[in-house]
């Protein structure tokens, strides 16, 4: 395709071209007045009955909201149409409202019970799906004549069984046979094959049968329910309908054309992409797109549901006897028309449901014929001049909503291009370059700010620069005055080489504050860029350098301009066919604290000697040591005392048994004064150790609050 005719095809709407007969080239026609909607095809009037649609709101979580809207007259009933796939919707979020006075008295719709339902309750026992031989077999019984080469055999059918028989080459084959009982008692079996057929003689059987393939036919087919809203009232008013269904979740792309000619601003186009899938025409519709997802799910109240009641079985005797039964739950067809009921005794008050957006403006003239090939490459070059918006957004809470500012057509079972952004944007032409790029590659982008004053939802774009394609990619979701950078072609002009220089490398240092020893270390780690420019023209080059957690550039080195959540973005102007070097200095500190007073000693001076030879933090921590090993001895003075203590205090104890057990003989006289001796000894050795062990906590506590002072007066580094 040319050039000029791709550009033209993408600025101008679709509606704008009518189809050509085969062979022909596609002539252009005036523009509708719905500019965004499919070619026009001819459709049937609308039902003097049916409420046409009004209103549209698409959800990003395929959801829509219609509104319908139409007069009504006297006692006057309306329809609308809707698949069985949205009926479930509908049913969970109908609201109507007469807005004369008048008042809703009945809505009704077709309802079908399930296909296993219905087949269930036919006289022949077969499902969904079946073959030929399960459907025979269903119809044991019933008078049947086959006609074969064999000739006509006719009587009741008895069985249809498989059975294995061995052909040519002891090949064996498993096969249908039929079993037939004639009215002489004759049976015969009848091998199925497809040179077999079997005709059913019974007239009821076959309007059976007839009866189990319409059914079978009409599920096949796409149900339409039709939904009749009865009114009551008096003259002419209006009647307002809304409700929720699911519908495909509708798309947004892009056209960023940038103009050649200096100081034109570039223009952003934003398309989205819907789908009319519901029963009726959207002719000249408000519509809405909503870039958000509310909560919504499917409950299927369309369809009748059924509850296995408890059979039972007949009394052995035919003397009944009074027997109770548990309650069984209320069916749920109960429920519903008691709903019913009362939506037919009393009208529906209550609002419309779902986000109610601004009204639509008149429409506006229709705009001029496409500009010739010359005149559309001047205007593209010009920057397309004044730019009138073509859709107004707002914010919704947590949503963003398009709000077209001309009625929208779609027909049914069609799709269409919405016209929701056309604005003038800023942006600054670069090349992007990522560690994790494709081969290494660098990307041609723009470094889009968003000036439109819109909230831009997630989609594809496509590049529009010297009246050519220049390539295209995906955007994220942009609010007002966001800038983002947007990736869209190869540049192989500029190469780009990353390395380490060195690899990490650790410096240590060690202060203390207040009692508490401050271990800090950093890893140092350079990376080094080289760029070479191999084009004619310079280039601005984004380095995208990877953000971690934790570190930070050194003092002066070069600073990014932008970050991300996962890079850090740094500039680079490489002039034509020359290089340019970026060297970025990192930092990635440490640091591990400890209590002075808490530290083992031998723990203490591992750390002091990986200082190297630190004479200041020797020589300030060297009190502190002392003091440590003081208090150490001290400590070690205290539990020997201690341990001896315990040792006699268990030796009393045994002595004190012992003694319990003379019987008073001479000789348990002269053990008795030794083990009086004993005890009185170790009574003089126990208060004497109580003493030591007194005067040792008082000079401990006193080292340990010379220790304490010490510590809260160090400070070194």
């Amino acid at each position: 395709m040319p050039i000029l005719l791709l550009c033209f095809l993408l600025l101008v709407p679709v509606a704008s071209f009518a189809r050509a007969a085969p062979g022909q080239p596609a002539r252009p026609t005036a523009p509708t007045q719905a500019p965004a909607a499919a070619a026009p095809v001819a459709t049937t009037a609308p039902s003097p009955d049916s409420l046409p649609v009004k209103r549209v709101v698409l959800y990003k979580n395929g959801i829509g909201y219609f509104e319908h809207v139409g007069p009504v007259r006297g006692n006057q009933s309306v329809t609308i149409e809707f698949t069985s796939d949205q009926l479930n919707d509908v049913l969970t979020s109908l609201t109507t409202l007469d807005l004369g006075g008048g008042r809703i008295t009945a809505i009704n719709y077709n309802s079908e019970a399930p296909l296993n339902q219905r087949l269930g309750s036919m006289n022949l026992p077969i499902g969904e799906a079946t073959t030929v031989a399960q459907f025979l077999g269903a119809l044991r019984g019933a008078r049947v004549e086959a006609r074969s080469s064999g000739g006509v055999f006719s009587g009741r059918l008895l069985a249809v069984e498989k059975r294995t028989r061995t052909r040519a080459e002891n090949q064996t084959q498993e096969v249908d046979e039929l079993s037939i009982v004639s009215d002489a008692g004759e049976v015969r079996v009848v091998e199925l094959s497809p040179a077999v057929s079997v005709r059913l003689v019974d007239r009821d059987l076959n309007q059976q049968v007839s009866r189990y393939l319409g059914v079978l036919a009409s599920a096949q087919q796409q149900a339409v329910r039709r939904m009749t809203i009865s009114t009551a009232g008096s003259g002419e008013r209006s009647l307002f309908v809304s409700y929720v269904s699911e519908v495909p979740v509708w798309k947004t792309t892009y056209r960023l054309i940038v103009p050649s000619k200096a100081g034109a601003k570039p223009l952003l186009q934003g398309w989205a992409i819907v789908d009319n899938t519901i029963g009726e025409d959207w002719t000249k519709v408000e519509m809405s797109l909503v870039a958000g997802q509310p909560q919504s799910f499917i409950q299927q109240i369309s369809q009748p549901f059924y509850v296995r009641r408890p059979v039972v079985p007949l009394p052995s005797s035919v003397q009944l006897t009074p027997q109770t039964h548990e309650a069984s739950n209320r069916p749920a067809e109960a429920e519903a028309d008691k709903s019913m009921r009362v939506m037919a005794e009393a009208p529906f008050v209550g609002v419309p449901g779902g986000v109610v957006g601004g009204v639509v403006g008149g429409l506006p003239s229709a705009p001029p014929p496409p500009a010739p090939a010359a005149r559309f490459r001047s205007a593209v070059s010009e920057g397309m001049g004044r730019i009138e918006p073509v859709a107004a957004g707002r914010e919704m809470g947590d949503f963003f909503e398009y709000q077209i500012k001309e009625p929208i057509t779609v027909r049914k079972n069609q799709s269409a291009l919405v016209p929701i952004v056309n604005g003038e944007v800023s942006l600054e032409k670069v090349t992007v370059w990522n560690p994790t790029s494709q081969n290494g590659v660098p990307l041609r982008a723009a470094w889009l700010t968003n000036s439109t004053g819109l909230t831009l939802d997630a989609g594809s774009f496509t590049v529009i620069e010297s009246e050519a394609f220049a390539g295209e990619g995906l955007m994220s979701a942009m609010t007002p005055g966001d800038r983002r950078l947007l990736s869209y072609a190869a540049d192989t002009a500029v190469r780009v080489n990353a390395r380490s220089d060195g690899g990490p490398r650790q410096v240590q240092a060690i202060r203390v504050n207040h009692g508490v020893l401050i271990q800090t270390s950093q890893e140092q780690e350079r990376r080094v860029y080289t760029i070479n420019n191999d084009d004619k023209t310079s280039r601005t080059l984004v380095i995208e350098h990877p953000a971690r957690p934790g570190w930070k550039f050194a003092a002066g080195a070069p600073q990014p301009a932008e970050t991300s959540a996962g890079y850090n973005r740094f500039r680079v102007t490489v002039e034509p066919k020359k290089g340019a070097t970026l060297t970025v200095d990192e930092i990635h500190p440490l640091e591990q604290r400890y209590g002075l007073m808490s530290i083992d000693d031998s723990e203490l001076l591992l750390l002091i000697r990986s200082q190297g030879e630190n004479q200041a933090l020797e020589a300030a921590l060297r009190p502190v040591i002392a003091k440590k090993q003081a208090l150490a001895s001290i400590d070690r003075d205290l539990a020997a005392r201690k341990a001896e203590t315990d040792r006699i205090t268990q030796d009393q104890a045994r002595l004190r048994e012992n003694m319990k057990a003379l019987k008073g003989s001479s000789e348990e006289k002269a053990l008795l004064s030794r083990y009086t001796r004993q005890l009185d000894e170790q009574e003089t050795r126990l208060e004497t150790l109580q003493r030591e062990t007194a005067t040792l906590q008082q000079q401990r506590a006193k080292e340990e609050a010379e220790l304490s002072r010490l510590v809260d007066e160090l400070k070194v580094g």
